[in-house]
């Protein structure tokens, strides 16, 4: 049996997808292939990044290995939670989604250009994606 690979993308995640980032086009394309990966995409994230990159949000939700995360009201509570925390917005569901649940109880590791952001956020890990001119 193979063990399954899930991430949570966040704003700067999709917006490097967008940009045709090598590392992440493969995570979601081979997420397409096998069945045991998961792309994960926080509707409040894809959001954000549709606004910076305007038709982003379109051309991700095309995408057959990323699976929309919606926001329901259990998920809105604990967002909103966190925003009164101080957790920007437009990181505050890519966290929500990421902390642990009853699908994923050891969490899922957030996918980022911006590991910083999210230090001072118990129980989110993070994966900072490489720069790939480097």
């Amino acid at each position: 049996m193979t063990a399954s690979a899930a991430v949570v993308f966040d704003r700067s995640a999709l917006l490097v997808l967008g940009q045709g980032h090598r590392l992440t086009s493969e995570f979601v394309a081979k997420g397409a292939e096998r069945h045991a990966r998961h792309a994960y995409v926080p509707t409040l994230c894809l959001a954000a990044a549709d606004a910076q990159r305007d038709g982003l949000a379109e051309h991700v939700g095309s995408l057959p290995a990323a699976e929309i995360v919606q926001l329901d009201y259990p998920a809105a509570v604990t967002i909103g939670s966190l925003l009164h925390d101080g957790v920007e917005w437009h990181h505050a569901h890519a966290v929500q989604v990421a902390r642990p649940s009853a699908e994923w109880p050891d969490g899922l590791p957030v996918l980022t250009t911006t590991p910083e952001a999210y230090a001072d956020v118990p129980l989110v890990r993070t994966i900072r994606i490489p720069d790939q001119t480097a």
